[in-house]
């Protein structure tokens, strides 16, 4: 339906302080054969007190495309997938709203494009 399966990931690394999501991917791309390691997403790792063991939660997709309709943003972003924001920021649209609200008339244009 989602065109995925999804698992619970126990992780045993004595020794270690914990393991790269990165390297889980690709430990799990030739387990389970998937052809393109980006269609894992692994998140949630939790390491057990005392260190040793982590568990976290996975996903793997059947194509980036299912991955790119079903994933959050964040996910998609964290991933490097994710579109850039587009447009001002919030303090900049602000700041051009009360410049605005100084002048009358034409200048109003002025004020929200032309001086900074």
């Amino acid at each position: 339906l989602l065109g995925r399966r999804q698992f619970v990931l126990d992780v045993i690394h004595p020794g270690m302080a914990n393991v790269s999501k990165k390297d889980l991917a690709t430990k799990l791309a030739s387990m389970y054969k998937v052809h393109d390691s980006q269609c894992i997403q692994l998140f949630g790792f939790k390491t057990a007190f005392g260190g040793g063991r982590s568990t976290g939660f996975g996903l793997i997709y059947e194509n980036l495309d299912k991955m790119k309709k079903f994933e959050p943003k964040y996910r998609l972003k964290r991933a490097g997938l994710g579109a850039e924001k587009a447009g001002a920021g919030r303090r900049s649209k602000k700041d051009t709203k009360n410049r605005r609200k100084k002048v009358r008339g034409k200048e109003k244009t002025k004020a929200a494009g032309g001086k900074k």
